[in-house]
């Protein structure tokens, strides 16, 4: 393929930048219609760094991909050319998407991202340099924050965090932030809907996605779904006060929270697959950088287990909340016994909440679980 000169592409990128990129890079984003407007708009005269805020599994890839093949193309993202197939495939090479070493971004993770700045792209007039996790930055947000204030001029950084500390604020002033939001779950189930799921179980999908459109097409193939909703539902009825009781349902929870891995684990498995299979075809001995997937692979599979666990808390919030309604429904006038009743229940609801906010502390999963289903016990008996 013949590589147009970079004054050409220069020339071609002012004609278009009154232009803006085909919709179809974006055809894969669902229920991030300000980000697309926003991004596509960006596109046109690119600034040195963007912020995209938000929870995972709000199409951040297919947003990244599609915005990086507007700013690669030729034409201003037709959606058309190699260039564009390339970038949204992720495998054009001046897209660059950053993998952390480890639990955070390292200071090493941020020098090795300023160096990846500094370089000439090998086709175009310029590369995209993608950096995630950015709220696992903090050591490293004084090396980032001085390649953000003195940018390459051939260089354009997105950069993605789930939420924006304190200590990261200075860093994320220098960029243009875009929040992305949770999709609402009549919305999700609407799309859910247009992919073949059925009415009713779109819905409870939708409703247990928590907002995320990934969460949602996993848990839509996911057969053990309906069952593991219904084991959350049936705790309070479970609990007779004793600890043997609590420990054993606490056990099921658990496990039932790590089989909802089983199709993410599959797609993992497809993935290296397919990397094993592309690293033959060429003729590698192995797969360069199945280390560094199989550790992304781990995180996402880790993450996974824990939105499977605050959903199911989700699920027992609410099922404890239906018993208040009930109480409150049938008790006129209010006797004494029912006061207690309801306040048994609202202590119930507040234990629950409590375990959901303290997921974020990454405690030892059993024992949180063995903790709240004893006190569940002591309040509803």
């Amino acid at each position: 393929m013949k590589v147009p000169s970079r004054r050409a592409i220069e020339r071609q990128s002012d004609h278009d930048a009154s232009r803006l990129p085909s919709l179809a890079l974006f055809s894969g984003v669902v229920g991030q219609a300000d980000a697309v407007s926003q991004l596509r708009a960006a596109a046109r005269r690119p600034l040195h760094a963007y912020l995209l805020v938000g929870p995972l599994g709000l199409c951040q890839q297919e947003l990244v991909r599609g915005f990086a093949a507007a700013l690669l193309c030729p034409s201003g993202g037709c959606s058309e050319c190699e260039v564009c197939r390339r970038a949204l495939a992720g495998s054009h090479p001046d897209l660059v998407e950053i993998t952390r070493t480890g639990a955070s971004i390292s200071v090493e993770d941020a020098r090795g991202v300023v160096r990846l700045a500094q370089r000439r792209p090998f086709e175009g007039h310029r590369q995209v340099i993608v950096v995630p996790d950015l709220h696992l930055a903090r050591l490293a947000a004084p090396v980032l924050l001085k390649t953000l204030e003195e940018p390459a001029s051939q260089s354009v950084f997105v950069l993605l965090a789930e939420l924006v500390p304190a200590e990261l604020a200075t860093v994320a002033s220098r960029s243009i932030r875009i929040d992305l939001r949770p999709v609402p779950a009549p919305d999700l189930a609407v799309w859910l809907e247009g992919q073949g799921i059925a009415g009713g179980r779109a819905m409870e999908v939708a409703q247990a996605a928590g907002g995320s459109i990934e969460r949602a097409r996993l848990l839509a193939r996911d057969e053990g779904f309906v069952a593991r909703r219904e084991l959350w539902r049936s705790v309070p009825a479970r609990l007779d006060g004793t600890g043997s009781s609590a420990a054993v349902l606490a056990s099921e929870l658990l496990a039932s929270c790590e089989e909802a891995t089983g199709p993410l684990r599959e797609r993992h498995r497809a993935e290296i697959e397919a990397l094993t299979a592309d690293a033959q075809a060429v003729g590698a001995v192995g797969v360069t950088g199945r280390k560094q997937v199989e550790e992304r692979q781990h995180r996402e599979e880790r993450r996974w287990r824990v939105d499977e666990l605050r959903a199911g808390l989700g699920v027992l919030v609410g099922a404890y909340r239906d018993r208040l309604a009930q109480v409150a429904s049938r008790a006129k006038p209010t006797t004494a016994h029912d006061e207690d009743r309801m306040r048994a229940l609202a202590g119930a609801i507040s234990a629950v909440e409590d375990a959901v906010a303290e997921l974020v502390r990454n405690p030892n999963e059993l024992l949180m679980l063995e903790a709240l289903l004893v006190r569940l016990s002591a309040v509803t008996v």
